[in-house]
């Protein structure tokens, strides 16, 4: 027979228990993706950090994906469902999803959100992007080495600022080791539509280009130059797999340490609105392996500007930038700043753009 005392101490743990065992319960954690996962590209590469981030924080979380969410009322389904399902941290990984998304944080304040490329943000809304303007000036560089006729292709998802400040740096990147390099652009109006991006790089193939680049998420266009034997830089990822034979190097984006440190600042009631914006320095923004094809002055090259970028010497946009119009855009002695990325709505000075 148990005593007062001892029937008081069984009662208290029974209590307690449920309170243990919800304690124990892993917080949920949910990514939305636009696109399907893939092997490369966008939602790859933040595949891969959400993958890292199931690593790093084990069974103190679980993760649900939802890959192939249109932005817009679809997109505002799927994020009204994950937290209406208990969801505490929402990584929405496109820049469509951010007005639903900050309409949905002012709805669930204990919840915490972050939003690919968005600008603006809430008590419990953030944004998070990278300096794919770092990444464009060295693939510039390479690409202003390896042209031997002066003419580089480029095929674009749409004309966003994200996109403009990629396509603008490439071509500052290629004039500083080739004063007369010029970029032809051409815009398919989809972030992902292979059959397009194909079409697209065909049609710069067509006008000689001398080497072939993208920001699309697909690898359509390195594979279009490989087969006709163009030399090419992909963007988003490593996609050497897709042009084996005249791949130079690409531009990747990590996104491993946001979202670990993201993560981890929620789970400890660090939710607090605010813009991340990494590069170089941050290890956001890295080239792939260069090929075979690329000289070691090149290679030796690129890796001395990446050191400038990252300690602060070399400004990717420093002036005098006039656009393909003559006008002076950014004056001598100064420099375009970060904080006015996402207003840029012109082309720098030697780049073409087409019809497609």
């Amino acid at each position: 027979m148990k005593t007062p005392m001892q029937q008081a101490a069984i009662c208290l743990l029974a209590l307690l228990a449920p309170l243990a065992a919800s304690a124990a319960e892993p917080t949920k954690v949910g990514f939305v993706y636009f696109g399907p996962v893939g092997d490369v590209g966008w939602t790859y590469q933040h595949d891969q950090g959400r993958k890292a981030l199931e690593q790093a924080l084990g069974n103190k979380i679980v993760v649900k994906t939802v890959p192939n969410t249109f932005e817009g009322p679809d997109g505002d389904r799927v994020v009204r469902d994950l937290t209406e399902n208990g969801t505490k941290i929402i990584f929405a990984v496109g820049f469509g999803y951010m007005r639903d998304v900050l309409r949905i944080a002012a709805d669930n304040p204990d919840k915490c959100f972050t939003t690919a490329s968005a600008y603006m943000t809430a008590p419990n809304a953030s944004g998070y992007g990278a300096k794919w303007h770092e990444g464009g000036y060295l693939a510039g560089i390479v690409a202003g080495k390896m042209a031997k006729n002066n003419v580089i292709g480029f095929v674009g998802a749409n004309p966003v600022p994200d996109v403009m400040w990629y396509l603008n740096a490439l071509v500052q990147g290629a004039r500083s080791v080739n004063p007369k390099a010029t970029v032809k652009a051409v815009f398919v109006g989809s972030w992902s539509d292979p059959p397009k991006e194909t079409d697209a790089a065909t049609a710069l193939l067509n006008q000689g280009v001398d080497v072939m680049t993208h920001y699309t998420n697909s690898p359509a266009v390195v594979t279009a130059a490989d087969a006709r034997g163009v030399p090419t830089i992909s963007f988003h990822s490593d996609m050497r797999r897709y042009a084996p034979k005249h791949y130079l190097t690409g531009v990747t984006h990590e996104w491993s340490d946001y979202y670990i440190k993201f993560t981890k600042d929620a789970l400890e009631g660090k939710c607090k609105g605010s813009l991340y914006f990494g590069g170089i320095k941050e290890g956001n923004i890295k080239m792939a392996p260069m090929g075979p094809q690329v000289p070691k002055d090149v290679v030796d090259l690129v890796a001395a500007k990446t050191k400038d970028i990252a300690e602060g010497r070399l400004k990717v946009f420093a002036g005098p930038i006039r656009d393909n119009k003559g006008a002076v855009r950014v004056a001598a002695g100064s420099a375009y700043p970060d904080a006015d990325l996402g207003k840029m709505d012109w082309y720098a000075e030697g780049i073409i753009v087409g019809q497609h």
